[in-house]
């Protein structure tokens, strides 16, 4: 039996459970399962990997960065973003061998091309841990300058009390890295000023539960084009798929 998983901390829900379990079942895959492994801290996950059968694991907050230590191997794209959110578990002249992907990046972008238009040439990211930096990396990729929002000041980063209507006028891409909004905090968002923002504007949020976040209904009011989270998700999971069965 080969056996995959999430690690994070906590794991109160889980879309990578319910995708993989019911992947395996539609699909009559019968030597595969999927686990949910919420490690409290990032070193448990020594012993973990002597799990019998473990093959590949996905991460998730708060250890996209802090597993890179772990990882024998690292994908051009995984070492570009500096975060990892697909492992893939091999034995390799019989030691274990840890190779890290980011399939995020993938589904970010993947998911994102189909809204962009010819006047989305600058964006605003929300928030600055390891989903922004896949973020981050789609957009220079793709040649969109941005500028990172956050809550306590840090070098080369704007507060949300910098985020002007001068600056909504010139920044239409707007991307929410954050957990703000996400269930059970579904009063929750990124403090900016929504009535600002036009139908030029592209909302797009990374959380997934619930499908419509306060920052997607008040930007969607407002005439913005809006896109959430849950397209990346099923597009990164069978990224990791793919890559487990190499």
């Amino acid at each position: 039996m080969r056996t995959f998983g999430l690690i994070g901390y906590p794991l109160s829900h889980s879309f990578s459970k319910k995708h993989f379990t019911e992947k395996f079942e539609q699909e009559h895959i019968l030597d595969c399962r999927y686990e949910l492994f919420p490690l409290e801290k990032i070193n448990l996950l020594e012993s973990l990997l002597d799990k019998p059968g473990l093959r590949g694991l996905n991460v998730t907050i708060p250890y996209k960065v802090q597993v890179l230590p772990y990882l024998q191997e690292m994908e051009a794209a995984a070492a570009g973003i500096g975060a990892v959110n697909c492992i893939s578990i091999e034995s390799r002249n019989g030691e274990r061998y840890l190779k890290g992907y980011n399939t995020d990046a993938y589904g970010f972008e993947t998911s994102l091309r189909p809204f962009l238009k010819a006047h989305h040439q600058k964006a605003l990211v929300f928030g600055d841990g390891g989903a922004a930096k896949a973020v981050k990396y789609v957009l220079q990729k793709l040649g969109i300058e941005f500028i990172s929002v956050v809550r306590t000041p840090a070098e080369g980063c704007f507060l949300y009390r910098d985020v002007t209507e001068s600056l909504l006028d010139t920044h239409h891409i707007l991307i929410n890295t954050t957990p703000l909004g996400m269930s059970p905090n579904i009063e929750s968002c990124p403090d900016i000023p929504y009535t600002c923002l036009t139908g030029d504007h592209l909302a797009y949020d990374l959380v997934y539960n619930p499908e419509e976040t306060l920052f997607l209904r008040q930007a969607a009011a407002a005439g913005a084009s809006v896109k959430n989270g849950m397209e990346m998700l099923y597009l990164q999971a069978e990224r990791s798929w793919e890559i487990w069965n190499r």
